[in-house]
């Protein structure tokens, strides 16, 4: 007869504890930090981040100069017909683009549905990404997710001229490979993240996503303006084609698998990792996971947060744009000093998420904190901005200042399933992701309705919408937030009698 005997939650929080502890055999100042193998693992995923999320954002941005933005309030149109640059209208306002650069006539309800199109494919693939990294490894899932994505956005343009449903499809299509690289790259850091690293590390990693947004906001304007829009999708889907052969070069699944690490090194994340590495040969415990409240609280308050940034990366090249009419270089400028900010912040974000575990703050403290700094004065920022928008310092200001904060969630709630379940973190890190998806699909749709609606109490409306979604998602996080490892995420022993 078999017997499941599960190991005392006593236990298992003394083991999690001395986890989190620097190990004196193989203490950090006896081991390489920014120079060690994990870091630079660490670095190439921002740079597999950085190429996904700007082949993701390069529509936000060169949609100025792809559409007749004369007539921003005509009936949806889903012809695509090339339309002279510089037709009726103040050409003044009209965006700068050389003339072999088609234009199209789609309504904000059509780019809405444009926008988030990619966003459907995404959500297909995140969580199985997550998965399939955990059985056949990270470094195969995310790599070709990277390629095929490439090769995608390089057919972009031709999708584009052949039809408004080859577009989507195309983007659809994308997103598929793009939700594949975004889940499965999670999975590194299963086995590659010392506990007391974590959030510098996955911080790291994902403020290439934000770097991405931003080269392709400060570059795609001039690009667009000197060249024509679709060489920024030529551009930054051969960068990626190079990047993935980088990506398969550098990136192992583990240091066991490393040719190139010190012995050192391997032992000391081996040691902190030793309790921590789930076994494929075990099952994942679905109805526990649904019943699980403070995961529910993960997926909920992610949801949130993702509204926002995708409100900052889709809209505010938009919103700029309709407040100033700027032209698409001046544009691209303005668009991206948000997202520099928030780079930087992304990075220093966990390098406070982990100051704070050294002075012995509780890991669910340092969690919630960084996620409330993250997520509710950004949304109250974006509540101010259209009763200020006669000034266009303080406009900008505030954007800067909405979006630069916005990244300290990276060290909160994106890493939380890596503390309640480490066993099942890369499933649960893209499912949780692709759980936060689910805004990107909704919020051009509702975004696009509300500004054809009425342009002026639209954004408004939107700003709202933002701010209520992220305090209620904060809430939630607030009361059934965890960071402690779960029941059903323990290891279980079979016993045999």
């Amino acid at each position: 007869m078999a017997v499941i005997t599960e190991l005392s939650s006593t236990l298992e929080s003394r083991e999690f504890s001395q986890h989190l502890q620097v190990d004196e055999k193989h203490s950090p100042r006896n081991v390489p930090r920014f120079c060690s193998i994990r870091y630079g693992i660490a670095f190439i995923a921002h740079l597999l981040n950085f190429i996904l999320a700007a082949q993701n954002t390069i529509l936000n941005i060169t949609m100025v100069a792809m559409v007749n933005s004369t007539d921003h309030h005509s009936q949806l149109n889903n012809s695509t017909e090339a339309l002279p640059v510089g037709s009726p209208g103040d050409p003044d306002k009209a965006p700068s683009s050389p003339a072999k650069a088609p234009v199209y006539d789609w309504s904000p309800g059509t780019q809405g549905i444009l926008f988030s199109s990619i966003s459907y494919g995404i959500l297909l693939t995140v969580a199985l990404g997550g998965y399939l990294a955990g059985k056949v490894g990270a470094r195969k899932v995310a790599g070709v997710a990277l390629l095929g994505s490439s090769l995608l956005t390089l057919c972009i343009p031709l999708a584009a001229n052949l039809g408004l449903v080859s577009l989507i499809a195309t983007r659809i299509v994308q997103g598929l490979a793009q939700g594949s690289g975004f889940g499965g790259h999670f999975g590194l850091w299963q086995k590659w993240a010392p506990p007391h690293e974590r959030s510098r590390l996955c911080s790291i990693s994902l403020s290439g996503a934000i770097l991405g947004i931003v080269a392709v906001i400060l570059l795609g304007g001039i690009i667009s303006q000197v060249l024509g829009w679709p060489f920024v999708f030529y551009i930054f889907g051969g960068l990626g084609c190079v990047c993935s052969l980088l990506w398969f070069a550098l990136v192992y699944d583990d240091p066991v698998s490393h040719p190139w690490i010190s012995i050192s090194e391997k032992e000391y994340i081996l040691s902190t990792l030793n309790q921590q590495v789930s076994s494929e040969k075990q099952s994942l415990p679905i109805k526990a996971m649904l019943r699980s409240l403070p995961l529910w609280s993960i997926c909920l308050c992610s949801f949130s947060h993702q509204w926002l940034i995708n409100i900052l990366t889709i809209y505010t090249p938009t919103y700029i744009s309709y407040l100033y009419k700027v032209n698409i270089r001046d544009n691209g400028l303005l668009s991206s000093l948000p997202f520099i900010v928030a780079w930087i912040v992304g990075l220093l974000g966990g390098q406070l998420a982990d100051f704070l575990l050294t002075k012995n703050f509780r890991l669910i403290t340092v969690r919630k904190t960084v996620t409330l700094l993250g997520q509710l004065p950004s949304s109250a920022l974006l509540v101010a901005l259209p009763y200020l928008n006669s000034s266009y310092i303080t406009t900008i200001t505030f954007l800067t200042l909405s979006c630069g904060i916005s990244p300290l969630c990276q060290s909160g709630i994106y890493i939380n399933a890596l503390d309640i379940a480490p066993r099942y973190s890369s499933f649960l890190l893209g499912a949780t992701r692709g759980f936060a998806q689910t805004s990107a699909v909704l919020v051009p749709v509702i975004s696009g309705f509300l500004l054809n609606q009425d342009p002026e109490f639209g954004w408004k409306n939107i700003y709202f919408l933002t701010f209520a979604i992220n305090v209620l998602g904060f809430i939630f996080f607030l009361i059934f937030g965890e960071a402690d490892v779960q029941d059903w995420a323990k290891e279980r022993k079979l016993t045999r009698l």
